[in-house]
């Protein structure tokens, strides 16, 4: 059984998801949905996004929600699918805690260790240096770490897609899957 890396890249409702999904169900193996997002910080509307993906998920499939522990997510989810949903709220929850090249370290560690434990990992991840140059130090900040941790995991993955509109545009592994 093969381990590979799977990198989903887009903008907001451009289909990520849906397509890391369908990847997902492909693969014909077990999957984790790994949700990023703090459930228990959701105001109203982002409790209906959360409630959405969760109806949109096979039931068959195991989610975790509200743990950010990628490495012990892979090992308890060895010879697995495991689809990360999605890797910037993922640096979010992390850049609280790490500097950068700690966050960066961790996040290429992790993707070693999947791996190792031959786990198919599918990341999902928001594309956001084509919109509007944040206002803030920090909000540039952010921008700049989720495009390095971006370009990061696309050395490492096997398969790069660019989402757009609900189409596929493949940027690395060959055909589309």
């Amino acid at each position: 059984m093969t381990a590979k890396l799977t990198l989903i890249l887009g903008g907001a409702r451009s289909g990520k998801s849906r397509r890391a999904e369908q990847i997902a169900s492909a693969e014909g193996r077990p999957v984790l949905y790994i949700a990023t997002c703090a459930t228990d910080l959701a105001d109203p509307e982002m409790a209906a996004r959360i409630q959405a993906h969760r109806a949109q998920r096979p039931s068959y499939w195991t989610t975790s929600e509200n743990n950010f522990d990628l490495p012990a997510l892979c090992a308890e989810h060895a010879h697995q699918t495991v689809l990360l949903d999605c890797l910037t709220l993922w640096l979010s929850y992390h850049c609280e805690h790490l500097e950068e090249s700690a966050l960066l370290s961790k996040l290429e560690g992790s993707l070693v260790f999947a791996r190792e434990k031959f786990v198919s990992l599918i990341i999902v991840s928001n594309e956001l240096g084509m919109g509007l140059v944040p206002s803030t130090p920090l909000g540039r900040s952010f921008r700049d770490l989720c495009g390095r941790a971006n370009q990061m995991v696309a050395r490492h993955a096997d398969h790069v897609e660019f989402q757009i509109a609900g189409l596929p545009l493949l940027l690395k592994g060959g055909s589309a899957q």
